[in-house]
């Protein structure tokens, strides 16, 4: 069967190549096609797009970019159209997603082909937007669920039964694990091996000392507001070598003027390597804050956002979630600290810092939330299920 994948950043490429090559268990004769990125790539099939040409973060940057949006968002709707898949799976990205389900749930209704529309890691509507819902019950023929507090949400709420199939990022963790075996020495030489070879002179080389990781997002517009108070922050620890997890998407200058003249070392396309080592982390909210607790590396969730105190407002007033971290939102309470908006200053990442480090009783505290969240996902195996289950409504 014909699988067309479109994903709109890093994470999403990741969990949509796994999937891809679980779809390929269930079927052997599946055929891809996609809007992604060089890991999707790896697995085969043709990439129309790379995610990076559709990524673009707040107001500013899309408004500068809506020709290039809609230009892409016009070849995706033709290349399915002449590709004809047997389904179109969408891997979160909503702006994107959800407009291309809505073209294909019309194109099938005028009988022009039976292509189904499969949302796997569904768009996060129970944060906000969740006049979206309406959308997804009318385009999305089945949504697969990767978080468990989502099922109520869906099925109770909304009336609209959907698939839990696990925590894609739970069984990476778990099998990158069972195959990682360096220590600290070998990590270290490696990485500066790889540095040296890539030509990277910005910052200095890694060594053996207790490490505190800096995950300061993937996207420009999160590196550029969360990482220069995460770099201030640890000014002052001793006996600590920092260094920052640098996304696959972005390019070694950008970190440079970041990074010059500091004492912050630079791990590139390593992350969980670097966790593996990591006493502690700061982290902006997302996957990686999750990424983050199954590797047991206590954390501090730093966002800074525009207009703090009017986030403030709409967080308490206007969002319908009372936390922005993935570790807090599954486990229902407050894990780990969130330095959100107002919350969010270089002194309170300090302080919240160095409550997590070692003999501290707030890391003990926050590892058992971990064994808490941990226990809440499961251990199935989410591509597998996802990709057995489409395969089986395909067929039917």
């Amino acid at each position: 069967m014909k699988y067309y994948l479109i994903v709109g950043e890093a994470s999403g490429d990741l969990h949509a190549s796994h999937l891809m090559n679980s779809l390929k268990k269930y079927d052997s004769e599946a055929e891809f096609r996609f809007f992604g990125g060089d890991l999707m790539s790896a697995v085969g099939g043709t990439r129309v797009k790379h995610y990076r040409e559709l990524a673009y973060m707040g107001f500013v940057p899309v408004l500068l970019h809506l020709s290039t949006i809609f230009k892409n968002m016009a070849l995706c709707k033709r290349d399915i159209r002449e590709w004809q898949p047997d389904a179109v799976i969408l891997v979160d990205y909503p702006g994107f997603n959800l407009d291309i389900a809505k073209y294909v749930h019309k194109w099938r209704s005028k009988g022009q082909h039976p292509t189904q529309v499969y949302y796997y890691i569904s768009p996060k509507i129970w944060a906000w937007k969740e006049w979206r819902v309406k959308a997804i019950k009318r385009d999305v023929d089945q949504l697969f669920s990767i978080l468990p507090f989502e099922v109520p949400f869906f099925e109770e709420k909304h009336h609209y039964p959907i698939h839990y199939v696990g925590n894609p990022t739970a069984d990476e963790v778990r099998q990158f694990q069972r195959n990682y075996d360096e220590n600290i020495q070998q990590f270290s030489e490696r990485i500066n091996q790889l540095n040296a070879e890539q030509g990277i002179q910005f910052c200095q080389p890694l060594d053996q000392r207790p490490i505190i990781a800096l995950l300061a997002g993937s996207r420009k517009q999160e590196i550029k507001d969360n990482l220069p108070a995460m770099i201030q922050a640890t000014r002052t620890l001793i006996g600590y070598q920092i260094v920052l997890a640098g996304a696959p998407s972005i390019e070694d200058e950008y970190y440079e003027p970041f990074l010059k003249d500091t004492r912050v070392r630079l791990v590139r396309n390593e992350t969980y390597a670097l966790l593996s080592h990591s006493t502690a982390a700061l982290v902006t909210s997302g996957t990686a804050t999750l990424e983050t607790a199954l590797f047991r590396v206590p954390q501090v969730v730093c966002y800074e956002t525009p207009l703090p105190r009017l986030i403030r407002f709409a967080f308490n007033h206007i969002i319908h979630v009372r936390f922005i971290s993935l570790v807090n939102l599954i486990a229902d309470r407050e894990i780990v600290p969130e330095l959100l908006a107002d919350r969010f200053s270089v002194e309170n990442i300090r302080l919240e810092l160095n409550k997590i480090l070692p003999n501290q009783p707030a890391r003990a505290d926050m590892l058992a939330g971990y064994d808490e969240v941990q226990q809440k996902l499961g251990e199935a195996v989410a591509p597998d299920n996802a990709a057995m289950k489409m395969v089986e409504l395909l067929k039917k």
